[in-house]
């Protein structure tokens, strides 16, 4: 009998639920108390934001150029790219295909199910792969990627690192997810397991087509949640992290809920372990580093611990207490867990690394800011829940040309404080700190050491104050003005009494995009300015660069629940969103979309709407930026077993343009795919000028 799918309905969408309890305020205590709720949600929005501010330094936001913090000592204007988003912006639509402006053209790469190592199996579009196949397979449920360039031909020839975040089961499996007697069949939880992670592949552009094609190449992989990996940083071989498959700590086994990314100067992959909790399962009682984090007392999200095999590979994932000593069950397991994890795409036999020292959370993004000589390295990140943190990472060693991996194993974690006065303060996560140890002693919170405040980094958030913000998800940093910019999606949980100056609605359900200067234009200082770029929703609930009363959102750049967020080399801020639910399927919106936007005038334009019930999710481009690849996720998703609501891209048009037919999919046919397109301009011009 398969009674497995009705079961998790609610939870196959991969959103983690809030597990932030903390009492930390949201800053509105310290408010105008004058501030109604009208206000924020009406169109006085901007005067209602702008008087948040006071007479903070944000009064002179706009002193060198509109829509741009203040220039870095010593940069003189023009101090940032300028671009012309020369396209025609879409309009508001839903068709299941990729629509794009006209000009350009799209195709799909590596789709869900493409063999790129082994004996390269063939995908089966029955679903009905085996797990030793998927193992050899693209993975599904694409999201952050990045490009590697070869030095021979940068622009026609890399390496594609793309994340898996989930898998939707009556998708992936042939006739969706089974659980018999409460057991789930052994190859399905394989294949399952090999569906996550990433995939290292390699590709290459056709001299005369122009096509993009998979190679067969050496520096193929696929990383799953099956993996091993060496545990690195402070973390290592502390007695949080030893099972009884490390019982020394110094090794995990697989990463899982790879969303965001991110990658280092020296040419390595960093891949984020999102929402990993879920998929474990603890029914003797959590610790705090379960707790507060959602691991479940039921079952874990794909029961996966239920393995009819029971082998050790998939109990592990049952995270009880069974024996007497943590090296003898895996009460740790989950410890192992929510780390950067640093992968290595032009060696495919190397380890990938867990680099503890980032902190644990649901890591959405890692991005660095341009790093300079002789200075140190800084990685930001945020933590994808409702009312968690932003987090920056600043290394002990300074940057030189040949630095690698092992400088990310020192270091100070930093978590951001937003004023209601437009500035902010990064206040250290560290153990041997005065002020750590003085909030801390305050709230009652014990630490043994720095390993137990990195395992329990938001323990450690909500001991020091930080401000809880609207689900922080990716970040972007200018490559020129050092800026720093963060999606918060969105906020159902905040109500109007317990909004602040850097999450001015409540509830939010359309999010918003905030920014920040650091002091002095240095990555590494411990304080920075702050205003918030765009407010996103409808054109009577939305506003551009408010502080600096900016215009409304219209019909050419409405969105809701920005999510992937990219700056690239021309200097255009790539947005793109995930709603879900109603925001997606009937609101204003349309379907999920991304815009290209310019930080200096803060003109925003919808460039690409991707097919049903998808996410646009993951953005980068080759070196010359005449080919931007993006990640399409779950089109046709959560839809029943056999029963799509997407037949993308093995049926009907891959694109099309904004004055063409709408494409309308069926309930049947070719399976939905996740997959990678390539958009490219057909003059062969940069992709968005």
């Amino acid at each position: 009998m398969n009674d497995f799918n009705k079961d998790l309905v609610e939870i196959d969408s991969g959103d983690e639920p809030m597990s932030n309890l903390s009492d930390n305020p949201h800053f509105s205590t310290i408010l105008e108390k004058n501030l109604s709720r009208r206000q924020m949600l009406t169109g006085s929005l901007g005067v209602a934001v702008a008087g948040m501010f006071g007479a903070s330094g944000l009064s002179s936001i706009a002193n060198a150029a509109p829509g741009l913090l203040p220039p870095a000592a010593g940069v003189k204007p023009p101090f940032a790219l300028n671009p012309a988003l020369s396209f025609t912006a879409l309009p508001v639509l839903r068709s299941d295909t990729a629509t794009v402006p006209d000009g350009y053209k799209v195709q799909t790469l590596a789709p869900w199910g493409t063999p790129i190592t082994g004996t390269y199996p063939v995908y089966k579009a029955n679903g009905s792969n085996t797990g030793a196949e998927q193992e050899q397979q693209v993975g599904s449920h694409h999201d952050g990627i990045h490009y590697f360039p070869m030095p021979s031909d940068p622009n026609g020839h890399g390496l594609l690192c793309i994340n898996h975040e989930y898998v939707d089961q009556n998708i992936f499996h042939q006739n969706g997810a089974t659980l018999v007697n409460g057991q789930r069949p052994t190859d399905e939880v394989r294949k399952e397991i090999a569906g996550h992670g990433v995939s290292v592949v390699e590709v290459k552009k056709d001299a005369v087509s122009g096509e993009w094609n998979v190679v067969n190449g050496r520096y193929n992989r696929r990383v799953t949640a099956e993996t091993h990996s060496d545990i690195r940083g402070p973390v290592r071989g502390s007695d949080l992290v030893k099972t009884l498959y490390s019982p020394n700590g110094t090794t995990a086994r697989g990463t899982i809920n790879n969303c965001g990314n991110g990658y280092t100067p020296w040419g390595t992959y960093l891949t984020c372990e999102e929402n990993w909790a879920g998929y474990f399962v603890n029914k003797t009682g959590r610790p705090r580093e379960h707790s507060r984090y959602g691991v479940s007392t039921s079952n874990g999200r794909y029961r996966w611990e239920t393995a009819q095999s029971q082998e050790d590979q998939y109990v592990r994932f049952d995270a009880s207490v069974k024996g007497t000593t943590a090296i003898e069950d895996y009460r740790n397991e989950p410890n192992g867990h929510g780390w950067i994890l640093e992968i290595d795409p032009f060696d495919p036999n190397s380890t990938p690394k867990k680099r503890t020292a980032l902190g644990r959370f649901a890591h959405e993004g890692c991005v660095f800011a341009a790093p300079q000589l002789g200075q140190p390295l800084t990685f930001y990140s945020g933590d994808d829940s409702q009312n968690e943190y932003i987090y920056k990472f600043v290394t002990k060693a300074r940057y030189t040309k040949t630095v690698k991996g092992d400088i990310l194993d020192e270091g100070t974690l930093y978590v951001a404080r937003f004023n209601d006065d437009g500035t902010g303060t990064w206040l250290a996560l560290d153990y041997n700190n005065l002020a750590f140890q003085a909030a801390a002693a305050e709230a009652g919170v014990i630490f043994k050491d720095q390993a137990d405040v990195l395992v329990n980094t938001r323990l450690a958030a909500d001991v020091v104050g930080a401000t809880k913000m609207d689900r922080p998800e990716w970040g972007a940093v200018h490559p020129q003005t050092r800026e720093v910019y963060f999606t918060l999606t969105n906020n159902g949980s905040r109500n109007a009494g317990n909004i602040d100056a850097a999450n001015p609605r409540g509830p939010n359900p359309t999010g918003h995009i905030i920014r920040w200067r650091e002091q002095g234009n240095r990555s590494w200082a411990e304080k920075f300015e702050w205003d918030i770029f765009v407010l996103a929703g409808a054109e009577n609930n939305s506003q551009v660069l408010p502080e600096q009363g900016g215009p409304a959102l219209t019909q050419d750049n409405i969105f809701a629940s920005p999510d992937g967020l990219w700056i690239d080399q021309n200097g255009i801020l790539w947005i793109q969103t995930d709603m879900s639910g109603s925001q997606q399927a009937s609101g204003p919106f349309g379907a999920n979309a991304m815009l290209a936007a310019n930080p200096v005038t803060g003109e925003i334009k919808r460039f690409l709407v991707g097919p049903n019930d998808q996410e646009t999710t993951g953005v980068v481009s080759t070196p010359d930026g005449k080919n931007l690849f993006v990640n399409f996720q779950h089109p046709g998703d959560r839809s029943g077993v056999n029963s799509f609501t997407s037949n993308w891209p093995d049926s009907g048009a891959v694109y099309r343009h904004p004055g063409d037919a709408p494409v309308v999919s069926s309930t049947s046919g070719a399976r939905p795919r996740s997959s990678t397109i390539v958009i490219t301009r057909e003059d062969g011009g940069i992709v968005g000028l």
